[in-house]
């Protein structure tokens, strides 16, 4: 029996064998807090609130401010936001947040048709991300080219990140990292 407020993982066990089990206590938890816009700012209780349910994530957020964020164009969420003393948006924490909590991260395809993200596993290998969009993609995989978004945005296009030598070759042993944009050569 474990102490309350403690997991198998802060309690030292290994939770490898449980996992086919299916049991609450080998699953990453996180909690998400409706709190009122004045509790935003009590960092006291934000504090209070982390320590309750560590080591598991704590995201504190106002239901109705979210709804109005929702709303409201870019540069007026930003003033809002601003002016209650947050940097983001509660929803998007909880995506990121909740993303790391679960051990996942994506990447990006773009073709002439469309433009896509890709959710998988961390430490995912590159023919393991290919195999996401179809088995056949990973059964034949050859290698992926791969730019990083922020140098995709600054080139413009693919092309243009190829003729800077931001486009890289990679082979079957490379580990995605969250946000590469790539362009996978398979044969079938």
């Amino acid at each position: 029996m474990l102490d309350s407020g403690k997991t198998l993982f802060s309690a030292g066990i290994d939770p490898a064998p449980l996992r086919e089990l299916g049991l609450m206590t080998t699953k990453p938890f996180l909690y998400v807090f409706n709190v009122d816009e004045e509790e935003l700012g009590n960092d006291e209780l934000i504090s209070e609130l982390r320590a309750m349910v560590a080591p598991a994530e704590a995201i504190l957020m106002d239901a109705k401010i979210e709804s109005e964020l929702a709303e409201l164009p870019a540069d007026e969420a930003a003033e809002l936001l601003a002016g209650i003393g947050q940097d983001e948006p509660g929803l998007d924490q909880l995506a990121r947040v909740g993303f790391a909590t679960l051990g996942l991260q994506t990447y990006l395809t773009a073709g002439p048709k469309e433009a896509r993200a890709w959710t998988i596993p961390v430490g995912a290998t590159a023919p393991q991300a290919a195999g996401v969009i179809h088995t056949d993609f990973q059964r034949g995989f050859i290698k992926a080219e791969i730019v990083s978004f922020d140098q995709l945005i600054e080139a413009g296009a693919m092309a243009e990140a190829k003729a800077k030598g931001w486009v890289r070759m990679e082979g079957k042993e490379y580990v995605m990292q969250d946000g590469d944009v790539v362009e996978f050569r398979f044969n079938v």
